[in-house]
C-alpha cells in the first residue's frame, strides 16, 4: 500500500514538474515576441522619424512632403490596431518618393536614403525575427496540453500584423 502511495506522489510530481517546465518554455517565448516587438517597434519609429527628416529636406516637393509627413506622424502615433494600416501607408509613400523624386540625390539626401535603406534591411530581419517567435509561441499553445491545462494563463495569443508582410 505504501508503495503505491510513494509511487503516486512520485508521480504527481514528475507530471506538476513537467507542467511547471513547459510553461516556463512558453513564458519564454513570450517574453521573445514581446522583445522582438519592441525592437521592431523602435526600428519603425526610427524609419518614421527618417521618412519626417526626408520629407522636410529639400529634394522633395511640397505636395510629396505633405504625403510623407503625414503617413510618418500616422505610423508614430497610431494605436496598435490602427499600426498596420499606418505603417503600409508611411511604406508606400517612401516606395514613391525613392522611386521618383530622389533619383539625383544631394549630400544630405544621399546619407538619408542610404540610412533608410540599411535601416529597411534591420527592419526586414526584425520582422523576421519577431514572426518566427509569433510562430514558435502559436505553435505551442495549438498543443492539446497547453490548452487543457491553461499554460498560457491569460496571456494574449501572440499575432502577426498585415504590415509585416509588405514593408520597404
Amino acid at each position: 500500500m505504501i508503495e503505491i502511495i510513494v509511487t503516486t506522489v512520485f508521480l504527481l510530481l514528475i507530471a506538476g514538474w513537467y507542467l511547471s517546465f513547459l510553461a516556463s518554455r512558453l513564458d519564454v517565448l513570450h517574453h521573445r515576441v514581446e522583445t522582438s516587438w519592441a525592437h521592431l517597434d523602435a526600428l519603425l519609429q526610427k524609419r518614421a522619424s527618417l521618412a519626417l527628416e526626408m520629407a522636410h529636406s529639400k529634394a522633395v516637393d511640397p505636395a510629396t512632403s505633405l504625403v510623407l509627413t503625414a503617413a510618418a506622424y500616422e505610423a508614430r502615433e497610431a494605436n496598435i490596431v490602427e499600426r498596420s494600416d499606418a505603417e503600409i501607408a508611411l511604406s508606400q509613400s517612401l516606395r514613391l518618393i525613392l522611386s521618383d523624386e530622389v533619383s539625383t540625390p544631394s549630400g544630405l539626401e544621399k546619407d538619408l536614403v542610404q540610412s533608410l535603406s540599411a535601416l529597411s534591411e534591420k527592419i526586414s530581419v526584425g520582422i523576421t525575427i519577431h514572426t518566427e517567435a509569433v510562430q514558435s509561441a502559436q505553435l505551442l499553445r495549438s498543443k492539446i496540453i497547453f490548452r487543457v491545462f491553461r499554460l498560457a494563463g491569460h496571456a494574449p495569443l501572440p499575432m502577426r500584423y498585415s504590415f509585416e508582410d509588405d514593408i520597404l
